[in-house]
């Protein structure tokens, strides 16, 4: 019986870092691509703005999840989340990451200011979103961080499920790893690109377990409560 508990505590926890590791890229490609579309004398604001967003968005959400988890239908919304945030990977996955920018990776995109003729210097996808301010760039941001930063802890919690040493585990490891390696997680990311689609069954398979366990939830509280 130990044997078995800890079988299925390690596979939870092995769950648990494939989703942190990739949605720590995703998020990291997130903030790169939007500090590529501000001046270059902007982009390292951004960037830390970016990240700092991030890491207190997910602290923030980890503090709550118990909180969280205890609203019901959550669980069935954060699985259907879930499955989105699954397409917009696949999508990504398919392209083969074309058009994905990590921080590091902003710092050397062409500058988006403009030229003394009065055109924009650069082209890729700096000078596509030539002319973003910085106040924008931070709030497409922070905006995508909120629903990330709920992503991750959804899904950390519903891959740990009744294990709440390693939901504790997954919690500070999104944290740890969207502060001090996510630049690095991307480009591992965007070179190994197996490492995405193994990230993407794993997030898949919590997502469609939280729409199972949540819609269960919903349907026994509709049942006593009609």
């Amino acid at each position: 019986m130990e044997s078995l508990d800890l079988w299925l505590q390690l596979t939870a926890l092995a769950k648990v870092v494939a989703i942190d590791l990739v949605l720590a890229g995703d998020n990291a490609i997130v903030v790169g691509m939007a500090a590529a579309a501000v001046p270059l004398a902007q982009r390292r604001k951004v960037i830390f703005w970016g990240i700092a967003a991030a890491i207190v968005l997910r602290i923030f959400f980890a503090l709550i999840t118990t909180q969280l988890l205890a609203i019901i239908g959550l669980t069935l919304a954060g699985g259907i989340l879930l499955l989105w945030v699954c397409w917009k990977m696949y999508r990504e996955l398919r392209s083969h990451g074309a058009d994905e920018v990590a921080p590091d990776e902003a710092m050397d995109a062409p500058d988006t200011a403009p030229s003394n003729t009065g055109g924009i210097s650069g082209g890729g996808v700096a000078a596509v979103a030539a002319g973003t301010t910085v106040g924008a760039a931070i709030w497409q941001i922070v905006v995508a961080d909120v629903s990330m930063s709920l992503d991750n802890v959804l899904a950390v919690a519903g891959a740990a499920k009744d294990h709440p040493v390693i939901l504790v585990i997954g919690l500070l490891l999104s944290v740890v790893l969207m502060g001090a390696a996510a630049n690095m997680i991307a480009h591992v990311l965007h070179r190994y690109r197996w490492i995405g689609w193994v990230g993407l069954a794993v997030i898949t398979y919590v997502a469609l377990d939280m729409i199972w366990r949540g819609g269960s939830e919903v349907l026994a509280h509709s049942a006593l409560v009609f």
